[in-house]
This record gives C-alpha cells, sequence and structure tokens, in this order.
C-alpha cells in the first residue's frame, strides 16, 4: 500500500476559528466604542417604525447601555434568529443593495454586540399576548424564554469588552464615551425631527427632544437656543437632487466641524466632499480653520448611492459625486446670498464665489476635487456690477471697463491670506488662496 506522503501526516497550520472569536473579530468593524453601540441599536428601532425611543447608558456606556423602543417589536422565531451573524429582514438578495432604504441591512450589529458584552434583547409584537427574552452565553449559545414585555424591543447591554481586554484598556474617558453618546443622539434627533428621544445618563437629568414639525425647531434643541435666532432655511433641487435644512450665522463658526452634519437619506454621513462644498458655498464668511452651524440633507434615489461601503455605514459613494457636491454648493450658497449676514459684513455677495474654492481644504485630509463646481458656465456673478468688473478684470478671459492686473498697485498683505491692491479710485482685495487655484 501507498505510504502517505510527509504532507498530509503533518499537523495543519491553518484552522477555521471557532464562531465565538469570529464574531468578536467582526465586532471590532462593528462595535468601536459605545456610541457605536448606540448608534446600531437608534437604527434598528427607526427601522421597526418607532415613535418614541429612550437612551439610558452608565459609566460612559461601558458599564451598561440600553435602549427602549415602541416599535413593531419581533415574533419570538425572529427574536431568536436576530443574533445569528448575517440574520436580516432589511434585503433578501444581491438586488437589494442596490436599492437600500433602511438604516440597517447589514445583520452584524446585534451578533457582534453581543459577543462583547453581557447581551439581554426583550420584544413583544403588539398582536402578541407574552414577550420572548433573548441572551447569549459565554460561548456563544443563544437561549430564549417567554417573559411579559410591553410592545415594542428593549435591549440591554452590560460590561461592554468586558471579555476583550484590550478594546476596553483604550477606549477614552468616561467623559469623552458619554460625550459619544450625546453626538449619536443628537443627529438621529437631527435626523428624524418628528421623533421622540429621551437621552438619560445615569445621576443626570434626562435630555428629552420632543416631536418637532421643522428641522428649524429641532436644530435649537439639539445645539442650543442661542442659535434660534440665527439659522436660515435652505431648500433647492438640481438633477434629481434634493437640499434642504438649515444654515447658520457665520458668527456661530466654531474651530470643530461638530455642529456641521450632513445627511444623506436620513443617514449621518461624513464626507469631506460634502464637506467641502458646505465651506465654499459660505466662501469668506467664515475663516479658514473654523466650522459653520449647517444641518443638510440631501435626497436622493436610493440606487444612486451606495451605503454598503464600510460596517459603521458613515461612508458613502455616489453614482454622481459631482453633481451631488453641486446640488450641496448651489442651494447653500444660494441661501447664503439671501441672507443678511453679506451686509453685515459688507459685501453684497460673497467674495469669491465665481472661483469655487476651499480655504479649509489643509485640515480635512482629503486630496482636492479634480473637477471644481459649478461648471464655469454655471459659476454665479457677483451682484455689485464693480465687483464683476474687478472679478472679469483678475479671472476673466478679457479685461472689462480697463480693470487689468497691471494697473493694480500691490499695497499689503492681511492675514498672510487676503492681497490688498489699489487700483483707479478702487480698492481691490485678492483671496491668494482661490488666486493660487486658478493659477494652477
Amino acid at each position: 500500500p501507498r505510504l502517505p506522503c510527509r504532507a498530509m501526516m503533518e499537523a495543519t497550520r491553518i484552522r477555521v476559528l471557532p464562531d465565538v472569536l469570529i464574531d468578536q473579530i467582526a465586532a471590532g468593524e462593528v462595535v468601536e466604542s459605545p456610541a457605536s453601540v448606540v448608534k446600531e441599536l437608534l437604527e434598528n428601532a427607526l427601522d421597526a417604525g418607532a415613535r418614541r425611543i429612550v437612551v439610558e447608558f452608565a459609566g460612559g456606556g461601558l458599564e451598561r447601555i440600553r435602549v427602549i423602543d415602541d416599535g413593531e417589536g419581533m415574533s419570538a422565531a425572529d427574536a431568536a434568529l436576530a443574533l445569528k451573524r448575517h440574520a436580516t429582514s432589511k434585503i433578501r438578495g444581491p438586488q437589494d443593495l442596490d436599492r437600500i432604504d433602511t438604516m440597517g441591512f447589514r445583520g452584524e450589529a446585534l451578533p457582534s454586540i453581543a459577543s462583547v458584552s453581557r447581551f439581554v434583547l426583550v420584544t413583544r409584537r403588539p398582536q402578541d399576548e407574552v414577550g420572548t427574552r433573548v441572551t447569549t452565553t459565554p460561548d456563544g449559545r443563544v437561549a430564549s424564554a417567554p417573559i411579559a414585555a410591553p410592545a415594542g424591543t428593549t435591549v440591554t447591554v452590560d460590561d461592554l469588552f468586558h471579555n476583550v481586554p484590550a478594546r476596553r484598556k483604550f477606549q477614552k474617558s468616561e467623559r469623552t464615551l458619554a460625550a459619544g453618546i450625546a453626538e449619536t443622539v443628537g443627529r438621529a434627533a437631527l435626523a428624524f425631527p418628528g421623533m421622540h428621544l429621551v437621552l438619560a445618563a445615569e445621576g443626570r437629568k434626562p435630555v428629552a427632544y420632543l416631536p418637532c414639525a421643522r428641522l428649524a425647531d429641532r436644530v435649537p434643541q439639539v445645539f442650543g437656543r442661542d442659535v434660534a435666532d440665527r439659522l436660515h432655511p435652505v431648500h433647492a433641487s438640481r438633477d434629481g437632487i434634493t437640499v434642504s435644512g438649515v444654515v447658520g450665522d457665520p458668527s456661530l463658526a466654531r474651530a470643530d466641524a461638530s455642529r456641521l452634519v450632513l445627511l444623506v437619506n436620513r443617514r449621518p454621513v461624513q464626507d469631506p466632499a460634502l464637506r467641502r462644498a458646505v465651506l465654499t458655498g459660505y466662501s469668506v464668511l467664515v475663516p479658514q480653520g473654523r466650522f459653520p452651524v449647517a444641518v443638510l440633507s440631501v435626497e436622493l434615489p436610493p440606487g444612486d448611492v451606495d451605503v454598503n461601503v464600510h460596517p459603521r455605514k458613515t461612508e458613502v459613494r455616489f453614482a454622481r459625486p459631482r453633481e451631488v457636491a453641486a446640488a450641496l454648493f448651489s442651494a447653500v450658497q444660494d441661501a447664503v446670498v439671501g441672507t443678511p449676514w453679506l451686509a453685515q459684513a459688507g459685501l453684497e455677495a460673497p467674495i469669491g464665489t465665481a472661483v469655487p474654492h476651499d480655504p479649509h481644504h489643509a485640515g480635512d485630509g482629503a486630496p482636492p476635487a479634480p473637477d471644481r463646481w459649478p461648471p464655469a458656465a454655471e459659476a454665479p456673478t457677483l451682484r455689485n456690477p464693480a465687483l464683476g468688473e474687478i472679478q472679469q478684470g483678475l479671472f476673466g478671459d478679457a479685461p472689462a471697463a480697463g480693470m487689468r492686473m497691471a494697473d493694480l498697485r500691490y499695497v499689503g498683505q492681511v492675514g498672510r491670506t487676503v492681497l490688498v491692491c489699489e487700483g483707479r479710485d478702487t480698492l481691490v482685495l485678492v483671496d491668494q488662496h482661490a488666486a493660487h487655484e486658478r493659477v494652477n
């Protein structure tokens, strides 16, 4: 008889990992912090049709997170299946990935959270007399039992990362974790103004976001009453893309972008190109290194946006990225031009609007967009005729009304940003960043 080859006799070095370890590895992509747990549970509650959601937490979310909703609940069978990886009610086949219109869809959140915590789910459908309690054991098994419960779903997550000490060790301070949870709930409140949301931190007075008919009423609830009288509405449609929301007075600008919220089909996203579009819409009204208060919602067909880019679903890709950025830029600029802020700043139109640029680009870590928007043929003209002549003289193909660069005398520089020049009976201010981009 043949002897087995030596390679076959040796023990294999490659092995299939156990399901518990697989879930803990997958949790590293979905469950980054307590705030990410809250985000995933909020998305499930929203998809369940909840009208009121309560978020409770203790110890910055590491000790306990509880999310209570009044949504449609689950049957006993569905509740048990919900703890299995890639089990979801949101999609059925590959074709559904092309038109996702729910907040969640991957079927990874609940099993990932359960694998790194002490997890309890209690749920009941309104038509059922008895609810279901589902728990997980340390070895990954799911236990289910009947229980008396109100309609809806309650998820309790205790001792987050208790079995992943390395992950827990690198969590930030309790105060920072609590701030992250508050920001996550606040963004959900902005995305769904009609939702009643309650945030209750242990030892603190609960914060209630009462249902609002308008986003303009919700923003002061989240960002504070000081912004209430300094918001301007935005609403515009272009190329099948609708942009709505509010932009804030430039005086509200701050050094971080936490109050610049971008929503794509109601999903909070982080997108450098969209952020640049907003900042460019403000032009020089918001100085370099500062960010305005703005909550802007971009609505487009689900088939035109891919949300299946990252497990945390905060990044998206667009089928028409240039058109989306142009629609957002145009909507913000039109809104800003119609506000009294320009008069307060002594301007009749934002300086530099004819040459879209991004004075904030250096800090966002993304490369400049190769295609500038809006297209040259659609570039807006400044309202002041004299400024328009200067614009044409500086950047146009032909000098207008005798205004030429050769006619200007350089006087000085302000803040290493603006060049001050003197012409015939004219003071000319040149944004050197915009001029530099134009030359390039």
